[in-house]
């Protein structure tokens, strides 16, 4: 492994039905409030919990949001982007960018449920266990 972190980048099309609370989610972004340094795009900040986004479980915070119902979302102020969304409709059609890391920071194997490899962890534990071993013999033979 050369250390380097990728970026593996998906798009997909997720159809929400508008619910009591709207969509279910909080944009950031915009030409005027860049959220991603030089990259004016629209953002996912906040799924809210029972949200239409929320319980159809695709969309995630962080994804781009490139299309609503067929109109791309480049070049827009963020006000004009909420005003999108808010006449959207009921039934909404989002054109998503996910972007999945891929490489040492995002890898999860088994047995690394915090993400945090091995190595690291058993490395320093086995350094200790040699310490307090050894502390442990010489005071015993000074006994």
């Amino acid at each position: 492994m050369n250390g380097r972190v990728d970026c593996l980048v998906t798009e997909e099309e997720i159809n929400l039905t508008r619910g009591p609370s709207g969509l279910g989610f909080n944009i950031v972004g915009g030409t005027d409030q860049q959220y991603v340094s030089n990259d004016s795009g629209i953002y996912v900040s906040r799924i809210k919990e029972n949200g239409a986004a929320a319980l159809d479980g695709r969309l995630q915070e962080g994804d781009k949001i490139l299309s609503v119902n067929g109109q791309d979302l480049k070049n827009l102020l963020h006000q004009d982007a909420v005003n999108l969304f808010r006449n959207a409709g009921y039934a909404v059609s989002l054109r998503v960018q996910h972007r999945v890391q891929n490489g040492p920071l995002g890898h999860r194997g088994e047995g690394e449920p915090s993400g945090i490899p091995m190595p690291v962890v058993l490395v320093p534990l086995f350094a200790l266990t040699m310490v307090a071993a050894w502390a442990f013999m010489r005071y015993r033979q000074q006994l």
